[in-house]
């Protein structure tokens, strides 16, 4: 059983940068692969970034890519999103994810644990 806490999230005027984190349990982080979802209101969950256990390889979604970048610190048992010049539509609840295995995946209902969510709001 693995357990996720994400935190760093918050309210930022758009332009602003963010860097979210999210803590596992357990002794085995490094043999999973970590990715980012996110859900605006109304709309559907999406993908935003992963990378592998090793932490070797990333995927971006291209909405946001050259914008967030997705790193892991397996010694820490931490992986982050950093988000810079956010905008009024990266307002979302971020979800992190887990999976077992090395290589990551794009959809959602191929990873096995997930976090709480955290609220990032950017304001006009």
């Amino acid at each position: 059983q693995v357990q996720l806490v994400e935190s760093g999230g918050g309210l930022v005027q758009a332009g602003g940068s963010l860097r979210l984190s999210c803590a596992a349990s357990g002794r085995t982080f490094s043999t999973y692969a970590m990715g980012w979802f996110r859900q605006a209101p109304g709309k559907e969950r999406e993908f935003v970034a992963a990378i592998t256990a090793s932490g070797e390889a990333t995927a971006t979604a291209g909405s946001v890519k050259g914008q967030f970048t997705i790193s892991r610190d397996n010694a820490k048992n931490t992986v982050y999103l950093q988000m810079n010049n956010l905008q009024p539509d990266d307002t979302a609840v971020y979800y992190c994810v887990a999976r077992r295995g090395p290589l990551y995946s794009l959809s959602y209902t191929s990873y096995d644990y997930w976090g709480q969510g955290i609220q990032v709001t950017a304001s006009s």
